[in-house]
Order: structure tokens, then C-alpha cells, then sequence
């Protein structure tokens, strides 16, 4: 087995010989490419990015620094990342609401944003139009049919909150503390927290 090989078209860019590259994409310093992985045209991939094995991004997508996508997720059109994303093995994210293979949809693509340090778990399903919060966590396997508040975890079918979680990736108990960091929580609203210090 090869290890990655620098793209001459991205300085300090590593991918591996088996993924396709198109014209078209921008990639940030830092990142690697793995195994028979497709970025398309117009995708932007920021830097210290980990893309792994079998993804498909694009086109016209947007994937932050340091945002880390496991094995066998595709990002549609319409997709952005922000900084610091996890996408976890085989997660799905959709484009339109109604599919059907023999109607075209190409003009009903809907935007999914998932913010800063959010965690998408392995087998997970997004709808498509939906915004993920800052630092949310959604359980594996779950499907996501609505906007999902900052530092919420949710979990099931559909997902629904069962409670919170800090910017470390560490559930909150009932005093809203991290219990790595020490990071101090406070209810700011009915389905709101933030942080106080």
C-alpha cells in the first residue's frame, strides 16, 4: 500500500493515489484525502481537514478547518460545514424531501448547515434545509427531520433532545458543568443554553 502523495495543485495537500480530485476545488494546507475518495468541482475543503475512505463531496460544497469526515459519507449540494465538524462513518445527508428517480429535483435542493464543533454519529441521517446548532451531538443512528439547537444531544426516530452537551464533548449533568474542562453552563430559554465562563 502507497501512502498519500502530495497534489501538486494543493501545496501541502496530501491524497491518496486511489481519489479523484476535480478541477474546480480548493483545499486548505494540512488536509489529506483518503482512499477512493471524489471531491467535485467547486468544493472548498479548508485546512487540516481528515476526508476518508469512499466520500464524495460536492459539487459546491463547503467543508471547514479541521472538520473530520469518516469513512463513506457523501455531501451533496448544498451542504456546508463550519470549523471543526465530525461526520461519523456513513452518515447521511439528503438534498431534496421527495425524492423520486424519475422526477428531476436538481432545482429543489435545500441548504443544511451544520456550525462550528458540531458531531454527526455513524449511520445518522440529516434531512435536507435543517441547521445543526453549534456543538451539537447527534446520537448514532439517528434521523434528524428539524433545526437542532446549539450543545443539544439528540438521539432517536426522529431525533429528539434528551439533554446537553459542552463544547468538550462531554454530556451535562443537571448543573450544566463539564466534567473535563469545568466549563459553567446556564439555561439562556425554553431549548437554550450557553456558556457563562
Amino acid at each position: 500500500m502507497k501512502t498519500p502523495q502530495a497534489d501538486p495543485r494543493f501545496p501541502g495537500v496530501f491524497v491518496h493515489e486511489s481519489a479523484y480530485v476535480d478541477d474546480g476545488v480548493t483545499i486548505g494546507s494540512g488536509s489529506k484525502i483518503w482512499h477512493f475518495a471524489h471531491i467535485l468541482p467547486g468544493t472548498a475543503v479548508g485546512r487540516d481537514v481528515i476526508i476518508g475512505q469512499n466520500v464524495m463531496a460536492g459539487p459546491n460544497v463547503s467543508i471547514g478547518d479541521g472538520c473530520k469526515i469518516q469513512n463513506n459519507v457523501s455531501l451533496y449540494a448544498g451542504v456546508e460545514l463550519e470549523a471543526n465538524v465530525f461526520c461519523g462513518p456513513s452518515c447521511v445527508f439528503t438534498n431534496v424531501m421527495n425524492p423520486r428517480a424519475d422526477v428531476s429535483r436538481k432545482n429543489e435542493f435545500r441548504k443544511t448547515l451544520v456550525k462550528q464543533g458540531a458531531t454527526i454519529g455513524a449511520n445518522a441521517t440529516l434531512l435536507c434545509g435543517i441547521t445543526i446548532g453549534r456543538y451539537a451531538f447527534i446520537g448514532a443512528g439517528a434521523v434528524v427531520t428539524h433545526d437542532v439547537p446549539a450543545h443539544a444531544l439528540v438521539v432517536g426516530n426522529p431525533a429528539r433532545r434528551t439533554g446537553w452537551m459542552s463544547g468538550a464533548g462531554e454530556k451535562l449533568g443537571r448543573d450544566l458543568v463539564c466534567p473535563r474542562t469545568g466549563a459553567r453552563y446556564r439555561l439562556a430559554g425554553p431549548d437554550q443554553i450557553e456558556l457563562i465562563e
